[in-house]
């Protein structure tokens, strides 16, 4: 590597607790593969950071060297921003503890713990707090662009329940944050993405769920698809902030509950949660199953952290995946026909539209509470292009583009922050909107020379073009 010298590296490896790998060392594959297939970049040097030590030496390291410096938590990441070329790639997955206090209800969680290990210890204790819909993702990127989930509705966002965080800051330093400790700082981690610091420890408040809630699928068919998406719609009016549900637009996969004919169809499918009595529950979905005629139904009593698993099996690793993605805060007619229209023809087998319905507690904060703004976000909705093969990236990739376009004039404007691609960088103050200049200021003030740029990145006011 270009003005490193082997003494260097060897002195720098010497300070390390974790192994650090070079392209040809045995794991260095392995640690620069993440979820997204179309993502294939060589970092120069790889820490497996084993603690907060490692992180503090990398990040020495990186800014002494003027080294491009990527983070890895979960690396589920669309856009693949936890590995880049030619750099420094910090792995965090080995520091994966979650502790809880259940007395007062606080998780203790390391960067690189993921939504299945954060769970299996919380409910361990009956208890939980708002995350994603998919247990191979990452705590850490989730938490720090804002994080929505089947709890949201009742108990806000991720960052919404995050009460501290622990990091290293640009020189090195570990920081804690908190609403009485850099405030500022603390603020701005709750959606600011990865631009401040690394995280190497989060707090959470906890909230009694579980172990057994109500949760489940409808299936309709495509041909349904317009009397059950606006009868949805209406329904949303009127739903507890208990009650979640989320509609999908796909092919069938070969779910048992479905007739084999039906596997490989168009369908509408809606996704139902409720933490709460089941017999309540089931009285708060039934007028759902009359959308339509239902291909299909799996409703009932399933443990909480069997349903946070339910959509892994459609989300492996190794596939190529591109995203593209609006918030709306209502979804008119035109809207509702953008999307059946687009779902009608999907590229390949493996893609899908989802309408992620948040609202409720979660739109009741302030834009201005946390770095994440968009409380007037109803849906946030996905447009989940995934497929195989590379020869069929410009007919995937365009389709998701030009759905995206005609979406648009009906979406609110925003975006959320973890949905953006890597090709979408102009779409960063959509993230943000009225938070985004405050934010630059906390960037000046923590990170004035962009230490932290591989991300959605946020440029201090006086960035010298790095």
């Amino acid at each position: 590597m270009a003005g490193l010298t082997t003494e260097m590296l060897d002195n720098f490896k010497s300070t390390l607790r974790g192994p650090m790998l070079q392209a040809g060392d045995a794991g260095y594959d392995t640690a620069r593969s993440i979820w997204n297939a179309m993502i294939d970049r060589h970092p120069a040097l790889i820490v497996r950071c084993a603690g907060v030590a490692d992180v503090m030496a990398s990040v020495n390291f990186a800014r002494q060297h003027e080294l491009l410096l990527a983070v890895r938590g979960g690396g589920h990441n669309i856009a693949g921003n936890a590995v880049c070329d030619g750099g420094l790639m910090l792995d965090m997955s080995l520091m994966k503890s979650v502790q809880i206090d259940p007395e007062e209800r606080l998780a203790y969680v390391g960067p690189g713990a993921t939504l299945a290990d954060f769970d299996h210890e919380a409910q361990a204790f009956g208890l939980a707090t708002p995350l994603g819909i998919n247990s191979t993702t990452g705590v850490a990127g989730l938490t720090l662009g804002g994080g929505f989930g089947w709890l949201s509705r009742m108990h806000g966002l991720t960052v919404d329940n995050l009460l501290a965080a622990e990091l290293v800051s640009a020189d090195g330093q570990r920081v804690h944050a908190s609403d009485s400790e850099h405030a500022d700082l603390f603020w701005a981690l709750r959606g600011g993405g990865g631009n401040f610091g690394v995280v190497t420890q989060f707090t959470f408040r906890l909230h009694p769920v579980g172990p057994q809630v109500l949760a489940g699928l409808i299936v309709f068919p495509h041909a349904q698809a317009k009397q059950v998406l606006t009868q949805y719609r209406d329904f949303v009016d009127s739903m507890p902030d208990q009650l979640s549900v989320w509609a999908v637009l796909r092919q069938a996969p070969p779910l048992p509950f479905l007739p084999p004919e039906v596997h490989g169809q168009n369908v509408v499918v809606l996704a139902l949660f409720y933490p709460g009595n089941v017999d309540e529950g089931m009285r708060l979905i039934a007028p759902m199953k009359g959308f339509g005629q239902p291909l299909g139904d799996h409703i009932g009593a399933m443990p909480y952290s069997a349903w946070q698993q339910a959509f892994d099996p459609l989300l492996t690793p190794g596939a190529r995946n591109y995203w593209k993605s609006h918030n709306f805060s209502k979804l008119n007619d035109d809207a509702i026909d953008t999307v059946i229209r687009y779902a009608g023809d999907l590229p390949s087998p493996q893609c899908e539209i989802f309408m992620g319905l948040i609202g409720g507690q979660a739109s009741r904060a302030a834009p201005d509470a946390t770095a994440y703004p968009h409380r007037d976000a109803l849906y946030a909705m996905n447009v989940h292009t995934r497929w195989s093969e590379p020869a069929e990236d410009d007919k995937c990739i365009g389709w998701a583009r030009d759905f995206f376009n005609a979406a648009a004039p009906y979406a609110s404007g925003s975006v959320y922050v973890n949905f953006l691609t890597q090709d979408e960088a102009g779409r960063i103050g959509a993230a943000y909107g009225p938070n985004y200049q405050r934010l630059v200021q906390v960037k000046n003030k923590y990170d004035p020379d962009n230490l932290f740029r591989q991300n959605q990145n946020i440029k201090p006011d006086f960035d010298s073009g790095c």
